[in-house]
Order: structure tokens, then sequence, then C-alpha cells
């Protein structure tokens, strides 16, 4: 779904003439309130979609058990963050919960310049920045597609978060009560997706990107026929 199926012959005077314009990549920005189940769907997603790119941010904090640095992460320390946004290496970054986050420049451009589809698993705080940052790089604003994953429930999401066994009673309620204001902007996507189900939700992000490949914003400008 996510590479290039061939092309579609058309037959014109015993001639064979192929339609296929060139295409600009995909770059969907996935994002909603931590417990919304952003990492178990994008992980599913990529396990179904092989030649789906993701785009691994790079963070300062901790790594969770079964995180890989390189897979979901890149763990970094505060001055190597700090040299890479003097180097403007970053398309955003921010703090949150007290550590940072950024998005790589690298993990984006080149796939999308090559047709290629790139999914980013970004915070709220995140996701708005790149969508200031593409008012400016007409690039990013003809590949990037928002989605909010929201959860179905508040109480669901408060026993998701409970459920990773992973942080401290009062990280978990300082959580929650981020969690309530983010919610609040899923008015700010393009799309919504309430995720109750994990392999639903995949299936309903396949067809929209299955939809959005049919999109004509992507397609560069020139003739009908290559």
């Amino acid at each position: 779904m996510f590479e290039e199926k061939g092309i579609y012959p058309i037959i014109e005077n015993r001639t064979i003439t192929t339609m296929k314009p060139p295409r600009l990549g995909i770059a969907m920005i996935l994002s909603g309130p931590s417990g919304a189940g952003k990492s178990t769907v994008c992980n599913l997603l990529r396990q179904r979609n092989p030649g789906l790119c993701f785009s691994v941010s790079c963070t300062t904090r901790e790594p969770r058990n079964g995180e890989v640095d390189g897979r979901d992460y890149y763990f970094i320390d505060q001055k190597n963050f700090q040299r890479k946004i003097k180097n403007n290496e970053f398309v955003e970054y921010a703090e949150v919960h007290g550590n940072f986050y950024g998005t790589l420049k690298s993990e984006i451009i080149e796939r999308v310049r090559a047709g290629k589809d790139v999914l980013l698993d970004i915070d709220i705080q995140g996701a708005f920045h790149i969508r200031e940052s593409s008012k400016q790089y007409s690039l990013l604003e003809k590949c990037t597609e928002f989605v909010f994953l929201g959860p179905p429930s508040f109480g669901e999401l408060e026993k998701r978060l409970r459920g990773r066994g992973t942080e401290k009673e009062e990280v978990i309620m300082k959580r929650l009560e981020t969690a309530k204001s983010e919610l609040d902007h899923w008015r700010d996507y393009d799309y919504l997706v309430i995720n109750k189900e994990v392999e639903q939700t995949v299936k309903d992000l396949e067809t929209l990107f299955d939809i959005l490949h049919k999109s004509t914003k992507r397609l560069e400008d020139s003739g009908f026929y290559t």
C-alpha cells in the first residue's frame, strides 16, 4: 500500500503511454494525549506495512521497558539535544513533562521527496510547531496530514496510563491533567480517529492513507503523461 504499485497502461493509437505524474510522499502526523495508544497503533501499522517509513524522534527521557534506541526513539542527553537545536537539525522540538522531544528534518524531507510515506508519532505541542513550520515551507504544507488519536473515554485513558506500571503516581496525575486540556485540541486536526480497538484503528489509518494517495496536492506540476 505504501510503495509504488506500478503504472497504468493506456492504449492510444497502438502505442502504450504511461499515466503516472510523480507524487510526493505523505507525512502523517499522529498525535493525541498520553494514554491514547499512539505507540501501540504505530507499531502495528508499521508491522503490517513494511513500506511505511517511521520518523524516529529524539528525546532526553529515559527509555521505557522494551524500547530500543534508534527504533522507538533516539535517546540522547541534554547536551546533544541542545547541539542539534543550535545546528537547526529539528523541524520541531518541545519540552513535555520535563523532557525534550524533537523531530529531525532528516527523518522527513528526503523521504517525502522520494515519494515515500512517513508516519510521525508526535505530541500535540510538536504537531502545532510542524503546522506553523509548514506555513513557511511549501513542501511540508503539501505533504503533512494531521490526525488526532483519541481514547474512547477518559476512564479508559486513565486505565491505560496506570496499566503501564512504569510511572509514579504524581507523574500519572500530571499526565491526566495535561490530557484534559489536550483532548480539547481535536478540532485543530484534519482527521479524528478514536482508538477503541487497536486492530480496527490500524485498519482505519490504512484506509485513510489509501484515500490520501488520491489527493492531487502532492502531485508534482508536470505533464499528465510521463
